[in-house]
């Protein structure tokens, strides 16, 4: 009888933001004359690189890679999302923000005549100029800090979320849109005291739930959008809060 010899020799070298190892296998079969046959299989692991503080999970990376195969629309905004992140993502957030308000007012208001655009363009501006980035950089600094995707691990981003991310995204809003108006720093400070805490109490009966689908479920470069898709809602709400009259400075 003949008997077989296996030898791996593996390479590793970064590839990016993975870290790519090349294994060569050599399986040497021996016949009873000594005569030996070679059959030589290469093969390619990728791991996270530990160099790269934004790098995400595979499994994260694996799946967001499997649905940019679709084709039509959806295979063109994931292709865009890969090619331009911090682009598309702030686009996106700007059309949900607009959107968000138009609903808004239409729930509100009696006739489509009475809708106000310019507060419209300020809601679409805020998701163009700050929510947008501020969500593409605050995703990739969980995924660093917190990269795993346990249970735990979910609570307390979550917690950070709305201990952090929560409180200075909503206080930036609420100055944002009163500095448009033409409040004074005074009246910015005042409308402050009054909204931000009840609005920071409601946010906890809803985004909780939002943040744990998120973090648990959705892959790192799609979080941003997910939590804008979640923020619709949210906006009608903060975009009803923002156009209460003046807070009183006395």
């Amino acid at each position: 009888m003949g008997s077989i010899a296996i030898r791996t020799i593996c390479k590793p070298f970064l590839h990016g933001n993975l870290m790519r190892q090349t294994c060569i296998r050599d399986t040497e079969s021996l016949s009873p004359r000594h005569r030996s046959s070679k059959t030589r299989v290469s093969y390619t692991l990728y791991k996270p690189s530990p160099s790269n503080p934004f790098s995400t999970s595979s499994s994260s990376r694996s799946s967001f890679s499997n649905s940019k195969s679709r084709s039509g629309f959806i295979g063109w905004y994931l292709s865009q999302l890969e090619s331009r992140p911090v682009v598309t993502k702030t686009f996106t957030t700007s059309l949900i923000y607009a959107a968000a308000d138009l609903t808004a007012q239409m729930i509100s208001s009696t006739s489509s005549s009475s809708l106000d655009f310019i507060r419209t363009l300020r809601m679409a501006g805020y998701g163009l100029l700050f929510l947008g980035p501020s969500q593409h950089l605050w995703f990739n600094f969980m995924s660093k800090v917190l990269p795993k995707r346990d249970v735990l691990t979910t609570f307390k981003k979550i917690f950070m979320g709305q201990a952090v991310y929560g409180p200075a995204n909503t206080a930036l809003f609420f100055s944002y849109n009163a500095a448009l108006q033409g409040e004074s720093n005074d009246e910015i400070v005042a409308r402050l005291k009054r909204d931000l805490l009840p609005t920071l109490r409601n946010g906890l009966l809803y985004w909780p739930a939002c943040d744990f689908a998120t973090y648990r479920f959705v892959p790192v470069p799609l979080q941003p959008l997910v939590n804008s898709i979640c923020s619709y809602v949210w906006t009608i709400y903060l975009t009803y809060m923002a156009s209460l009259q003046k807070a009183s400075t006395d």
